[in-house]
């Protein structure tokens, strides 16, 4: 027999554990992914980047202050567009670099190590970036899922959408949602496989971009074994 004390309690306990269940998706790891690729492109040499190597850097930290901003007002338009400017920019330098970067190969504009580190740092910034346009996208971005109480459509089909998927990961189907770190699985699978692996593609677009990213990244690959068969 419960008693009333135990009812009052569990009543109590329950808006806690909603508040719990559907806490809003944390944003750090994106903020932390956007500074990340920008600093890779400090490293750039001079002649493979868009400007100063630290440019791209600084444009991108500055842009996150508003996006912060934005984001913790409630500004949630505000904040999307913000991050659309920061994603495409890096997306921008990436393609310059890499560009620049064939460039330097077939002319020999750059030393055999500076190469190698180039494409080296090229292959993580792809990896970054592609995880954020992913994260930024997929089911209306983080605040279009946060209205949501769990995952259930989609770009990609996690495994925890399913019944069977969520039961082996200890999760319940209808409460779960990806974060940051499902779509960093998913850029990083898909760099190195060639395919998210575990993680069907559903939508056209995000075909698409997982296509391009391949792309960027076989042709990083083939850089790096390519001046490193020459260095030997």
């Amino acid at each position: 027999m419960v008693s009333p004390d135990d009812s009052n309690t569990k009543r109590q306990l329950r808006p806690q554990r909603e508040a719990s269940r559907f806490a809003p998706e944390p944003r750090w790891p994106a903020i932390v992914a956007a500074l990340a690729a920008g600093g890779l492109y400090t490293a750039m040499p001079q002649g493979l980047s868009v400007g100063p190597p630290w440019m791209l850097a600084l444009a991108v930290a500055v842009l996150v202050v508003p996006s912060v901003v934005s984001h913790r007002a409630g500004r949630h338009d505000v904040n999307r567009f913000v991050g659309f400017v920061i994603e495409g920019l890096l997306t921008l330098g990436m393609i310059w670099s890499l560009a620049m970067l064939i460039r330097a190969l077939v002319t020999h504009g750059e030393a055999p190590g500076a190469l190698l580190r180039s494409a080296a740092l090229l292959w993580g910034a792809n990896v970054l970036v592609f995880s954020l346009w992913y994260w930024r996208l997929d089911a209306g971005g983080p605040h279009g899922r946060d209205r949501e109480p769990g995952h259930h459509v989609g770009a990609f089909l996690f495994p925890q959408m399913t019944a069977e998927g969520a039961a082996a990961a200890g999760e319940a189907e209808a409460e779960w949602s990806p974060q940051f770190i499902d779509y960093l699985f998913i850029a990083f699978n898909t760099s190195t496989a060639f395919s998210p692996t575990d993680t069907p593609v559903l939508s056209r677009w995000a075909k698409g971009l997982v296509m391009v990213q391949s792309l960027i990244s076989l042709t990083t690959i083939a850089i790096l074994v390519g001046r490193a068969v020459n260095i030997l």
